[in-house]
Order: C-alpha cells, then sequence, then structure tokens
C-alpha cells in the first residue's frame, strides 16, 4: 500500500455486513467523486464452485478436516499479494472474477462454474478488497 494508492480492506463473516459497509463506501466515494477499484476476495480462490465440491469429498474421505474455502491451500494468496503490491506501486493490477450465479454469469457471459483469469483493475486511486472470513491475514 501506498499513499498514492491506499487500499481499504473489509473482512467479515458471511452475514456480518461487508456487502452493507461495501454500500456506504460505493456511497461516500461517489459522493465525494472518488473513484475505487472493487476486489472481491473470493475471486482469488483456487477453485470453481464445482471443483472445490470435489475437493472437499476427496479431503473428508482422507480425514481433513480442516480443508475449506479458506484453507491456504484452496487460494491463490501469491496473486492476491502480488496485486496489492503492484496496485500499491502503479494504481492498477491484475485480478480475477468468481461467477456466484446464473445472473452474474449472463454479465460475464462465463459459465457459472468457471472462474475467469486475468481481468485487469483500471487505474484508481482507492482499492477496495472485500473478503469474507479470512483470518489467515
Amino acid at each position: 500500500m501506498s499513499r498514492s494508492y491506499p487500499i481499504i480492506s473489509i473482512t467479515g463473516s458471511s452475514g456480518a455486513g461487508t456487502t452493507s459497509v461495501k454500500k456506504t463506501f460505493e456511497n461516500i466515494f461517489r459522493r465525494e467523486k472518488v473513484s475505487a477499484a472493487y476486489i472481491e476476495g473470493d475471486a482469488f480462490h483456487r477453485y470453481n464452485r464445482v471443483e472445490m465440491r470435489t475437493k472437499m469429498s476427496e479431503e473428508g474421505e482422507r480425514g481433513n478436516r480442516h480443508f475449506s474455502h479458506f484453507s491456504p491451500e484452496t487460494n491463490l494468496f501469491e496473486e492476491l499479494e502480488r496485486l496489492f503490491r503492484d496496485y500499491g506501486e502503479s494504481g492498477t493490477g491484475t485480478t480475477r472474477h468468481y461467477v456466484h450465479d446464473d445472473d452474474e454469469a449472463k454479465c460475464t457471459a462465463q459459465n457459472r462454474a468457471h472462474l475467469p483469469n486475468g481481468a485487469r483493475c483500471r487505474k484508481s486511486p482507492i482499492c477496495c478488497f472485500m473478503k469474507a472470513c479470512m483470518a489467515l491475514w
């Protein structure tokens, strides 16, 4: 992070109100005419929903009760770290988007299970990172 390109990180469990906080920031930024890039934390999951169900089943059969969406092996922390570093230096970076449902799939012209790669953040003065349940950091 840098003075030129600050990062605001909002974390919380599912249902804790992170979406409401994001909407509040959107309203503040709109009122103040501040352009912001919004990054969803689940965009850095390693597996799409279909793959994750398969992996969860495999790990459960092995007796691994700690394997989850929040496990280091199920996330691309190196890519997320690179995004934050690049953003702090230049105000831009490469992100991803996780397609959650059919409505998002229509908007992105992607299969619901697909996890597209390589979208570029536009240059923005603020990056607002949203992540539910990320207690690993």
